[in-house]
């Protein structure tokens, strides 16, 4: 191989990547919080009695599942202004498109764990007299979260990973600036290699943590399993579930 490596692009645009990644973190961050959010509604609506709303919830689930990532960018951009005839620039429409992909995903775990919370600690809600949503708030999302924790965040990153699409909608991300400086520079082997470091130096501890929070949880839940759970009225009308 005679190709000559030359690092000193790294050293001259460094500052230009760093601006990238800040840009690919604002909109992981945004898009992260605000699909654990909706998702929430959106799993409650998927597990309702009424057929009609848990079909359309289901409908939406399955699309933003069943179609690919790249494809619901291009509508959100290209398309849903002409529907609308309202222009939407790069970054809100790749916060929208990854916040509607990503919420489908989050709401389907969601449900499973609101699903596999026990009986039992519903029924002692409803002895306690909570309404609905305490028993929402304070028995199962409290608990479907916990259970639920690992699943979330390898979701998280994996979207962390996926905002380099937006590059392919001039929003100005760390996968668009390293395209751009490789194109100026013509060093696109040295430039390319140090945005895919960047991605894996966020995205690899990150999974360290979630290794970490899956054996924590592993061993919480055997415990759990020999000592049970109780529900308990505390002070000022809240309620605290614990061993």
């Amino acid at each position: 191989m005679n190709y000559q490596f030359d690092w000193s692009v790294i050293t001259t645009n460094f500052p230009r990547l760093l601006e990238g990644l800040g840009m690919t973190l604002q909109i992981s961050v945004i898009v992260i919080v605000l699909s654990m959010l909706l998702a929430i509604p959106v799993a409650l609506l998927r597990m309702s009695n009424i057929e009609v709303v848990r079909w359309i919830t289901q409908l939406y689930i399955e699309i933003f599942r069943c179609t690919p990532l790249l494809v619901q960018l291009f509508w959100v951009y290209y398309a849903l202004p002409t529907l609308t005839g309202i222009t939407i620039p790069g970054t809100i429409s790749a916060i929208i498109a990854l916040t509607l992909n990503l919420t489908a995903f989050m709401a389907e775990a969601y449900r499973s764990g609101f699903q596999a919370v026990p009986v039992e600690q519903i029924e002692a809600g409803k002895m306690l007299r909570l309404t609905r949503f305490q028993q929402i708030r304070y028995i199962i999302v409290p608990q479907a979260l916990k259970q639920q924790l690992p699943v979330i965040l390898s979701l998280d990153i994996s979207l962390f990973k996926d905002t380099a699409l937006v590059s392919t909608i001039a929003v100005a991300d760390l996968m668009f600036t390293a395209n751009k400086i490789a194109t100026e520079s013509y060093r696109a082997l040295e430039i390319l290699s140090v945005a895919a470091l960047m991605y894996f130096a966020i995205a690899f501890p990150a999974s360290l943590i979630l290794s970490k929070i899956e054996r924590n949880l592993m061993m919480g839940s055997s415990v759990r399993k020999k000592k049970g759970l109780a529900v308990q009225m505390m002070p000022g009308g809240k309620v605290k579930v614990k061993p």
